[in-house]
This record gives C-alpha cells, sequence and structure tokens, in this order.
C-alpha cells in the first residue's frame, strides 16, 4: 500500500509500504478520510516524542471502510466506521477511576500504533474490544466524521473546565481547536464569544463560527477589550487553544475572580510558563489542564456532527489525495488553512 512514512523528525515521504497483517480479532479498514491536526505538525517537526516511533506512519484522526475482520464484533466488508484512536487499557487506576483518556497503558493510533495516512489501516483488536470502532451514521460524510476526534477532545476540554449558559468565554487562538471551542461555546449557551488570533484570516474564521469579537492581539489591547465587554470583571472561561506558554499566564489576567481557565492546548516538550501565582490565589482562579478523549466523548462528537446541529463544513477548507501529503502538512502548518484533510482517490 501507499502511505506517508515519518523516518525522522522533518523527513516524511510517500512511500510503497507492506500492508498491514491482521492478528486475529483485528479489524482493516480503507481510509477514505484523514485530517491533519496540529499535533501531526509537532510530531513531523521532532517537538513531540512521547509515543512516537521511527519509522511510522501519523494520522489519528479518520473515517474509513471496513475491509476485513472484526467478524467477531459483528463488523462486515463496506461498513462505514470511524474509530476513537485512543486505546484504553480498562484495567488500570485511571480506567477504573473513570478517566480513561489517562490510561496508564494508553495505546493510541498515530503514535504507539500506525495511523491513518496511508491507504489501509489496521485497528488492533483491543481496539475492537473495548470499543473505539463506531458505525458511521447514515448520510454522515467521511471527511466530516474525520472531525469527531478534535472535537471530542474539545468536549473534554470544556467539561473540564466548565462552560455554562450566560459565560463570557475568551478563546485565544483560533486555529482548528479555537473555532471548536467557538462553535462549543455557543452550543452550550455562551452569552458571548472572544477570540484573540494574529493571523486575518482566522479571525474571519473565528466570526464566521459565532464569535462576538476577533480580536488581533499584535494591534489591540485585548485585556482592555474584555474588561469592556464584561463590566471590568474579566472573562468566566479563558481557553489556551494554542501551545504558546506565554500565553497562559496572559490567561490568568483575562479571568475574572473565580473565573476559570483551561490550558487546553498541548505545549512542546521542554518549553516552560511563567505564572502568576498570586493571581490564582487571591482571585481563586480555577485552572485546568485538558487532554486527549474517551469512546463516550468520541460518540457524543460523532453524534452532534451527524445531527447536523454542529456545522463542520466551513472547516474543512482544503483538500489534498495521499499522494500529496507532503503539501497537506505544509497547507497546515502554514496558517492558511482550517482544516486540511486527505481524502481516498
Amino acid at each position: 500500500m501507499k502511505a506517508g512514512v515519518l523516518t525522522a523528525p522533518n523527513v516524511l515521504s510517500f512511500d510503497t509500504v507492506p500492508d498491514p497483517e491482521l492478528a486475529p480479532g483485528d479489524l482493516l479498514v480503507r481510509v477514505k478520510a484523514a485530517t491533519v491536526c496540529g499535533t501531526d505538525i509537532r510530531i513531523f517537526r521532532g517537538r513531540k516524542t512521547m509515543g512516537v516511533r521511527y519509522p511510522s506512519i501519523l494520522g489519528h484522526e479518520f473515517a474509513g471502510e471496513v475491509v476485513a475482520g472484526g467478524k467477531a464484533g459483528g463488523w462486515s466488508p463496506g461498513q462505514a466506521v470511524c474509530v476513537c484512536p485512543a486505546i484504553a487499557c480498562g484495567h488500570c487506576q485511571h480506567c477504573v477511576r473513570g478517566y480513561e483518556n489517562l490510561c496508564q497503558n494508553l495505546q493510541a493510533i498515530g503514535y504507539e500504533i500506525d495511523g491513518a495516512f496511508a491507504e489501509y489501516i489496521r485497528i488492533p483488536a483491543a481496539g475492537l474490544a473495548r470499543g473505539n470502532v463506531f458505525a458511521l451514521p447514515e448520510g454522515l460524510t467521511y471527511d466530516k466524521a474525520a472531525l469527531a476526534e478534535p472535537l471530542a477532545c474539545v468536549i473534554n476540554g470544556q467539561e473540564r473546565v466548565g462552560v455554562y449558559r450566560g459565560d463570557t468565554v475568551v478563546v485565544l487562538g483560533s486555529g482548528p481547536i479555537g473555532i471548536l471551542h467557538v462553535k462549543l461555546a455557543r452550543h452550550s449557551g455562551a452569552h458571548k464569544v472572544i477570540v484573540s488570533e494574529p493571523n486575518p484570516l482566522r479571525r474571519e474564521a473565528a466570526r464566521a463560527a459565532g464569535a462576538d469579537l476577533a480580536v488581533d492581539p499584535t494591534a489591540e489591547d485585548l485585556p482592555a477589550i474584555v474588561r469592556d465587554q464584561t463590566d471590568g470583571l474579566g472573562a468566566d472561561v479563558v481557553i489556551v487553544a494554542i501551545g504558546v506558554p506565554a500565553l497562559a499566564d496572559d490567561a490568568l489576567a483575562l479571568a475574572r475572580h473565580r473565573g476559570r481557565v483551561s490550558l487546553f492546548a498541548g505545549f512542546s516538550a521542554g518549553e516552560k510558563a511563567q505564572l502568576d501565582v498570586n493571581a490564582i490565589h487571591y482571585n481563586e482562579v480555577m485552572v485546568t489542564g485538558a487532554f486527549g478523549l474517551t469512546r463516550l466523548q468520541f460518540e457524543q462528537a460523532l453524534k452532534l456532527i451527524a445531527s447536523g446541529r454542529f456545522e463542520v463544513d466551513s472547516m474543512l477548507t482544503h483538500r489534498f489525495g495521499l499522494a500529496e501529503i507532503s503539501a497537506a502538512l505544509a497547507t497546515a502548518e502554514q496558517g492558511s488553512a482550517i482544516k486540511v484533510a486527505i481524502l481516498d482517490a
């Protein structure tokens, strides 16, 4: 089969590799659509190393069609499926306590397991046994289904920080994840959503996604604007949706007393952030992280997209064939796209 193969940081090529070999209980899926995540770019550039192997195949946001295997789970060739890529063990202390996204034995497609930037992908038997494979709802296209994974992560982040009806929410960064945060905050009933983003194309995308204000932090006074929009109090929720460590402290300054801050974005290995601990202490600001997703959140995201009540079509701004994998990654990295999809020819 053909695949985009990562052999070292910054070295990815479109090559012929052996077809996946199925062990008993495995499922073989023909990839119909995969979308590029910012984490894929970080792995490609060597800024994320946990779980990464060389050579390997990236790609963890995808949907496809069953080719072989999976009979014990009731799957048959030709079925359209979407897969939650985070495979938890189900028996460690974290899984038992209900936070499988932090599983101590987590195996993830696109990390420890070869991913979806390929013609075919092997879903391990453990993924089938744990319920990571979902049938595509009728009428849902493969490219939109691929966005269930990032939306599920955003659902996890907003559940952790709490976004409620009537809140004022500030989102720092309006890349694909920031746009999903805007959309989900609106869906959850936020009264006002303010986005900070230096890229003019992404500011416009944030407005189209439902942001009341899209601010250029390089040319405008974001803290003053937030104060003006909140009667001088600050935001109820501030979400850091881009992995820039300095934004963590900025977020604290934008939050109201007893406000809530989500350090949602992943930061590159070795990067440190300065935090105003007195602001946390005296203002009683809650700061939380968010990592990954659960199968329940994945299912919720898939159903939400399929319902038509959560629009994602406009996010899919660029489409490439698998042979154009390098161009797809470059486009996603340059910031000229919102979401880049790699489609089956």
